[in-house]
C-alpha cells in the first residue's frame, strides 16, 4: 500500500503535467494563429496585402484629391494579371467609382482615374478632380493580382466655407412694421451650421447673446450639394451694435458681422416730431429769411434816396 507521501508526489507530479499540457497547448494555438500571417509575409505574391492611409481624410470644395492604396513593397507587377475597383458609400449608398482590368478601365465618377504607371509599381491609388460634396464618404478599394485580391478602407471628408453676409437692406419692413436685418450663410457644406447673435448697447458695452426677436429657417439644399440658411433678427428700440456669428467645421474661426444703427424709436419721434411738422417748421424759417432780405433791402434803397446825387454818383 503507498504511503501518504507517495500519493502526495503522485498528485503534485500530475499536476506539474496538467500546467504544462495547457502552457503547450496555448503555445499552439498562438503559432497556429500567427501562421497565416508569417506566411503572406514570407510569399506576398501567395497573400495579397494593401495599405491605405486609414484615416479621416479632408479636401476643400473643388480640390484635386488622391486616396492611397498600395502593395507593400516595389517590385514590378505584372499589369495583365492585375486589377481594381473602386466603390464609394455616400450616405449608406455604394455606387462604383472607378474599374480597372486588361485592356478595360471606366470611371463612372467623372474625373476619376487610376494611374497605370503607378499600377505597375503597385500603386492602386485613386485620383479624383474637383470634389464636390457628393464626394464625401467610405471609399473600399479591392485590389486583384491574380488569383489573389485584397481590399482596404478609407473615408473622405469634403468642406465647403460658408459665404456669409449680413443683408444691406438692413431695414425690412414686415407686415408688423418691424425691422430685421438678415444674416446669410451660403454655399457650406457640411449641413451642420450654427448661428448666434450678440448685442452691445450704452448701458451694456461688454455685450451679451440675443435669445429674443431671432428666426433662423432651415438649410436648404443647393443643386451642387452645398446648403444655404438664413437668420432674421428684429431690431430694438435703442442705440445698439448688433453682431452676426456664424460657426461651421469649416471655418478655423467663427465669422463674425456687425451692424451698428442710429436712435430711431418713440425718443426721436418726439424731440423731432412728424413730417408734417417737420415742413412747417421749415416753412417759417424760408419766411423769416425772406422777411429778413426784403427789409434789408428796403433799409438800403431808403439810404440811397436819402444821399445827395454827387455822393451817389
Amino acid at each position: 500500500m503507498a504511503s501518504s507521501a507517495d500519493r502526495g508526489r503522485a498528485c503534485r507530479s500530475s499536476s506539474r503535467m496538467t500546467v504544462g499540457e495547457a502552457a503547450a497547448g496555448r503555445l499552439l494555438r498562438g503559432f497556429l494563429r500567427l501562421l497565416p500571417v508569417l506566411w503572406c509575409w514570407v510569399s506576398t505574391a501567395d497573400c495579397l496585402i494593401v495599405e491605405m492611409e486609414g484615416k479621416n481624410q479632408t479636401a476643400l470644395l473643388n480640390d484635386n484629391v488622391t486616396i492611397s492604396c498600395k502593395i507593400p513593397g516595389s517590385t514590378p507587377q505584372n499589369t495583365n494579371i492585375m486589377g481594381i475597383i473602386w466603390y464609394l458609400k455616400h450616405q449608406g449608398n455604394e455606387t462604383k467609382v472607378f474599374e480597372m482590368y486588361g485592356d478595360h478601365q471606366e470611371a463612372f465618377r467623372p474625373g476619376a482615374s487610376v494611374s497605370l504607371a503607378g499600377l505597375e509599381k503597385g500603386d492602386f491609388s485613386l485620383h479624383l478632380l474637383g470634389v464636390q460634396p457628393s464626394d464625401a464618404g467610405e471609399y473600399r478599394c479591392k485590389a486583384v493580382v491574380t488569383p489573389e485580391e485584397a481590399q482596404g478602407i478609407d473615408f473622405l471628408n469634403v468642406l465647403a466655407f460658408p459665404k456669409c453676409t449680413l443683408s444691406q437692406e438692413q431695414a425690412k419692413v414686415k407686415d408688423d412694421g418691424d425691422k430685421y436685418i438678415l444674416c446669410k450663410a451660403r454655399e457650406f457644406y457640411p449641413k451642420n451650421i450654427i448661428i448666434t447673435w450678440n448685442t452691445w448697447t450704452q448701458e451694456n458695452p461688454q455685450g451679451q447673446e440675443i435669445s429674443e426677436g431671432i428666426t433662423t429657417g432651415p438649410a436648404i439644399k443647393n443643386a451642387d450639394g452645398t446648403f444655404n440658411i438664413t437668420s432674421h433678427l428684429r431690431l430694438a428700440y435703442n442705440v445698439t451694435t448688433y453682431q452676426c456669428v456664424i460657426s461651421h467645421i469649416s471655418l478655423p474661426t467663427s465669422c463674425r458681422l456687425n451692424f451698428t444703427q442710429s436712435r430711431r424709436g418713440p425718443e426721436m419721434r418726439n424731440a423731432w416730431g412728424t413730417t408734417e411738422t417737420l415742413s412747417t417748421i421749415a416753412g417759417c424759417v424760408a419766411a423769416i429769411i425772406a422777411l429778413i432780405y426784403y427789409c434789408k433791402r428796403k433799409l438800403l434803397l431808403r439810404r440811397l434816396t436819402l444821399l445827395p446825387q454827387e455822393e451817389i454818383e
